[in-house]
């Protein structure tokens, strides 16, 4: 798929078909992440990826605004150490994490995790190690829409674009 198209028809997807993702291409969308820019190369992100129903149950218990994560196909948790750039670092693998899997017909949605109060619940549930930071929870699955790849409607090119100055 062209990248820039990829780009412009990526969206969140939150209503899913009942279909398991094969082992390959979570491997294949987890090893995208892994690629993303990372401040002075640091890489500080760590990934869980859950296809238990029970356990994406409680992750979407947990996560007030993820509630559509148990009926994914599977979550991709993104942790970081805590680094100065541990946002910008795992926000950056998070995007890779939603561009891979459009390109393979794979819906997603990220859900936040930094700041959020579940942070501590969902660390604990997948037994991550404390010190280790929630960056976000990213539902997959194939999408229950037939046209869910399809240019979004976004504001005007020329409404946001400033040349010298704002």
């Amino acid at each position: 798929m062209e990248n820039l198209k990829l780009l412009k028809i990526r969206r969140s997807v939150r209503n899913f078909q009942n279909k398991s993702i094969p082992q390959g291409e979570l491997e294949e969308i987890v090893d995208a992440a892994r690629f993303a820019p990372t401040a002075r190369n640091v890489q500080p992100w760590e990934f869980v990826v859950v296809t238990d129903k029970n356990t994406l149950n409680h992750l979407a218990q947990a996560a007030e605004n993820g509630r559509f994560i148990a009926q994914a196909a599977a979550c991709i948790v993104v942790f970081s150490i805590d680094t100065k750039y541990f946002l910008e670092d795992g926000s950056a693998a998070t995007c890779n994490i939603l561009l891979a899997a459009t390109a393979l017909g794979i819906g997603s949605c990220w859900v936040a995790g930094d700041k959020k109060s579940y942070c501590q619940e969902v660390t604990d549930l997948l037994n991550a190690p404390k010190d280790m930071k929630l960056i976000s929870l990213i539902a997959l699955g194939y999408p229950e829409e037939k046209n869910a790849f399809k240019a979004v409607v976004k504001k005007e090119l020329r409404d946001l674009i400033h040349w010298e100055k704002f």
